[in-house]
């Protein structure tokens, strides 16, 4: 895990002098804090590289790497699991060391680009020049686990790990904000690929190959993407659990692979649960982390305690009251090099800071929700399936009439967007249309940007179809968003987090599993709550579910009112076409308590940090 820069340019104009390209590589440097790398390929080429060592910690592993017959080199940002597999069947017998690095560009010399990404298990973000071809390309991951920003103007490109990189290039550092993805970020509270906030930057998408070549084209390739249906599903409930088990403990078992002391994230929830489950079968002595607070809805650390005791797990507990946690706000909020918007980065960068003490490597169980139906809104939805075809004035009436004779138990406002997609994408955006027309009335008659296409499938009436869509548009939306803060919170403590549940082998393995098993009232990620309860029957099965938070609202009243209020009203509103006196009475209504708007404000505080 670590932080990479390079720069290409196509006329002969030379990039950055190495010393101001290595202070730009140098904001990545909690990224990888263990060694530097630099390479200058002529006056077109320069790539950088901050390592954080896991695989083969010796030189033999150090970055930009040239392949054997140096027909390609590479900087390269995350693991390859099966990189082990993939030398047996290179029959390459000239290895100088271990790491996966080196089994890439033997790959890559050996098979070509496309060939090698399409075998790759892993998490990654790779930057390509061919010698041969003056071609240079962008990799990232099938599930975006790791991040890779890159700025183009059609004669200079920039790729880097961290969004701040971009903006600060001086060929970058100047461009105007695009104001349909300010508008895409206000609402979403994040940057979704393949969207940067200032114009000619981007991100590359999700299972996306992105080659510039040196006559100033660029080409994109998919050469990966989540499938929406499936033609046939495991439906028997036993025989589910069954693969999905014998599966995680593969995935598990596949991601151990270090050189470093590794570890993992526990919650009191299913997912860090079961992940904790299957490492404990496989890795002896494992240590676990996890935060407590004094808040007792929210506080999950009683819970986690007796998964570890039943598991036998050697378990780290850092419990913090909320004066405590609150004194490691500007810490977390250093770790934002983009904007993102979720103020649940504190926790994860508390529990990072905790494990980076004992380990170099620790593995989470993000998204189990994603692909085993596991938020609150798939119900939310699909309770509506019904009636959302209806016309709108029919469906005003069944919300009304329900509303009246049920306290809208049976249906809810859900039914009152326009399409399923748009009900999904609406209860993601926590910025109420009244506030935001009076911040940013110049966005009024603005659109999100054609390419946004997350929440765009059509109305269905049956129940499998509507949650495989939900779930391709979680998986897309909501899961990059989680992604990107985690790897925020956990590189900034310079810690590599392992995602089980992202193994393309377990993402193809959910996809075989009958949608309907994890569907319904209080059935959400039921198979892997079956799976759990059968491996830890100690434990009851929780039903509230919890999730650690924090007491923004109040912090926002309180501690840190100076600070909201002086970033938010001391920053050059001009450039977004933001109003000052809309940010004004939003803080007055939030202070005074007449509203609480601390998801907008945050949002806000995001993106004029």
């Amino acid at each position: 895990m670590c932080g990479f820069l390079a720069e290409y340019h196509l006329s002969t104009q030379e990039g950055l002098k190495k010393e101001h390209f290595l202070e730009l590589l140098a904001l990545s440097h909690k990224r990888g804090p263990d060694n530097r790398g630099y390479v200058s390929l002529g006056t077109q080429v320069q790539m950088g590289f901050n390592r954080l060592s896991i695989l083969d910690t010796s030189l033999a592993g150090q970055q930009p790497m040239h392949s054997p017959h140096k027909k390609f080199t590479i900087v390269f940002n995350g693991e390859i699991y099966n990189h082990l597999e993939l030398r047996k069947k290179l029959g390459f017998g000239n290895y100088q060391g271990h790491s996966d690095t080196e089994t890439l560009t033997v790959c890559l010399e050996l098979w070509g680009i496309e060939k090698t990404v399409k075998a790759l298990n892993g998490m990654f973000a790779i930057a390509i020049f061919n010698h041969e071809s003056q071609e240079f390309s962008l990799v990232r991951d099938f599930a975006g686990i790791k991040p890779l920003f890159y700025g183009w103007d059609g004669k200079t490109l920039v790729a880097a790990s961290q969004y701040d990189q971009i903006i600060k290039h001086p060929v970058f550092s100047n461009k105007s904000i695009n104001p349909q993805v300010l508008k895409l970020y206000l609402e979403q509270h994040f940057l979704p690929a393949p969207f940067g906030l200032y114009a000619d930057t981007f991100q590359v998408l999700p299972g996306e190959i992105i080659t510039f070549n040196k006559n100033g084209s660029k080409k994109q390739q998919r050469y990966w993407e989540l499938p929406v249906q499936q033609e046939s599903y495991i439906s028997d409930g036993q025989e589910a659990e069954a693969y999905i088990e014998s599966v995680l403990d593969g995935c598990v078992q596949n991601q151990l692979l270090s050189d470093v002391p590794l570890g993992a994230f526990l919650s009191g929830g299913v997912d860090s649960s079961l992940v904790g489950s299957s490492l404990v079968k496989y890795h002896k002595n494992t240590q676990v982390f996890t935060i407590g607070s004094d808040s007792k809805i929210h506080d999950e650390s009683e819970r986690a305690k007796q998964f570890a005791e039943a598991l036998d797990l050697k378990q780290t507990i850092w419990n913090l009251n909320a004066k405590e946690m609150l004194s490691y706000w500007d810490e977390a909020m250093a770790s934002l090099h983009e904007p993102m918007a979720d103020f649940s980065i504190l926790p994860t960068y508390l529990v990072s800071k905790l494990a980076k003490k004992q380990v170099s490597v620790a593995l989470s169980g993000d998204g189990g929700d994603e692909l085993f139906f596991g938020y609150e809104r798939f119900w939310s939805v699909g309770k509506n399936i019904k009636y959302q075809q209806y016309p709108s004035l029919l469906r005003k009436g069944l919300y009304g009439f329900d509303k009246y004779s049920s306290g809208n138990k049976n249906l809810n406002a859900v039914l009152l967007a326009s399409s399923q997609a748009k009900a999904q994408q609406g209860l993601h955006s926590r910025f109420r249309k009244e506030w935001f027309d009076a911040l940013a009335p110049d966005l009024k008659g603005v659109g999100l940007p054609e390419a946004y296409q997350v929440y765009s499938y059509q109305n269905s009436k049956d129940s499998r179809t509507l949650l495989q869509n939900m779930r391709h548009a979680e998986f897309y939306g909501m899961m990059q968003k989680t992604l990107r803060k985690v790897d925020l919170a956990s590189m900034e403590n310079s810690l590599e987090v392992r995602v089980p549940f992202l193994d393309k082998n377990m993402i193809e393995a959910s996809l075989q599993i009958d949608p309907l098993l994890c569907y319904g009232k209080n059935k959400r990620k039921q198979v892997l709550k079956n799976i759990l309860h059968k491996r830890i029957p100690t434990v009851r099965e929780e039903t509230v579910k919890k999730g650690f938070s924090i007491p923004l609202s109040s912090w926002m009243r309180e501690d840190l009112k100076p600070v909201m209020t002086e970033r938010l009203l001391d920053a050059d509103l001009t450039s977004f076409g933001f109003e000052r006196t809309a940010i004004e009475n939003m803080l007055q209504m939030h202070s005074s308590k007449q509203h609480d708007l601390k998801w907008p404000l945050f949002t806000l505080y995001a993106l004029l940090k």
